[in-house]
């Protein structure tokens, strides 16, 4: 019922830029070829009903680094920079009809439920796809960050209202985590983000595309 692809975003990136590039390059490295490639295959290959990818940073949210960027966004507008790795792997899900792929991510310190949808996108070519973020479970609460338009997401949920003074104490109760059920007889996956002391906040079941 289930594979989990693990990325590994900190050894082979470049170094953090502007994230605006136009062409792949080392300063635009992320996942880095050989890495990309072997997710492809492992995705290709799967016989799972989902393909989880757990990813160390989150998909569309701005992640700064000073006046630089941190994880894939850069701020609104087409697929550049760090971008354009993640837009090859979309496509590459797309063209090869590979379904029922979920992206749990990290790296932020909040919990959120993101949906992406190439109808309200700058880049469009990829199928819709479901983000899961949760985190931290002992560290200073931040966000909720501003989220990127390129790959057109929609925040479903986010478990921290805006404009929250920042680094919160864990004292303060504000930590996540995240839970996934799958049904053996339906094959249904839920996806429940809850606080620390296990309430859960909210809940998404997905159907599998067949």
């Amino acid at each position: 019922l289930l594979d989990v692809i693990m990325l590994d975003e900190r050894s082979y990136r470049g170094v953090n830029t502007t994230n605006r590039q136009t062409s792949l390059s080392d300063e635009t490295r992320f996942l880095g070829s050989a890495q990309l490639e072997w997710v492809k295959q492992r995705l290709l290959s799967s016989k799972a009903t989902w393909k989880v990818i757990a990813s160390d940073m989150p998909v569309g949210i701005v992640v700064k680094d000073g006046a630089n960027f941190e994880a894939f966004a850069n701020g609104d507008g087409p697929a550049l920079g760090r971008e354009m790795e993640l837009a090859g792997l979309l496509s590459f899900i797309k063209k090869n009809r590979i379904k029922n792929v979920v992206w749990v991510t990290a790296d932020v310190h909040y919990c959120a439920a993101h949906h992406y949808d190439p109808a309200r996108a700058q880049f469009t070519d990829f199928d819709p796809f479901w983000e899961f973020v949760a985190g931290p479970l002992n560290a200073g609460t931040f966000g909720p960050g501003e989220m990127d338009n390129t790959f057109g997401p929609e925040v479903k949920f986010t478990g921290i209202p805006k404009g929250m003074k920042p680094n919160r104490s864990p004292k303060e109760g504000l930590q996540f985590f995240g839970a996934v059920k799958i049904d053996g007889a339906s094959g249904a996956m839920t996806v429940s983000l809850h606080d620390i002391n296990g309430t859960k906040l909210h809940s998404v079941e997905l159907s599998p595309e067949v």
